[in-house]
């Protein structure tokens, strides 16, 4: 499998070649599974925790159980992202924007391999969802 380094040296012009797109298929997998595994952890700890008589500590255990869902809620929208992703690998449609066809670029996938819009693209409903937000 390639490295980074190896990954980002690749000519542009060879944009999403099979290499690149076995290193994100892998790299999607690999996530995939360490999401499940920190989703059964989690569960496995919010359904055995005991609750405390103690004002204090059901206070702190109340935040901490609110923040372990917050992170279930996440992780769980994610999965389906992952999903998405490893199926636009199967259809070669990963890496392109979905929006515009420009490529999304190496770097960004690196960062966020289940984006589907290129930066600037991103960058522009950013912009629009603030000025409606701002009205």
């Amino acid at each position: 499998m390639l490295t980074k380094q190896e990954l980002l040296a690749m000519p542009e012009d060879d944009y999403m070649n099979d290499e690149q797109l076995a290193y994100f298929s892998e790299l999607l997998l690999v996530e995939a599974a360490d999401i499940k595994v920190h989703l059964k952890e989690a569960r496995d700890n919010l359904s055995s925790q005991t609750y405390e008589a103690d004002e204090l500590d059901k206070a702190a255990q109340e935040e901490e159980r609110r923040l372990q869902l917050r992170f279930l809620d996440r992780q769980t929208k994610l999965l389906p992202k992952i999903e998405q992703a490893l199926a636009r690998i199967k259809q070669d449609d990963f890496g392109y924007c979905k929006i515009t066809g420009d490529a999304i670029g190496v770097q960004r996938l690196l960062l966020r391999p289940t984006a589907t819009l290129c930066a600037e693209e991103k960058n522009r409903q950013e912009i629009k969802e603030r000025s409606y937000r701002d009205q």
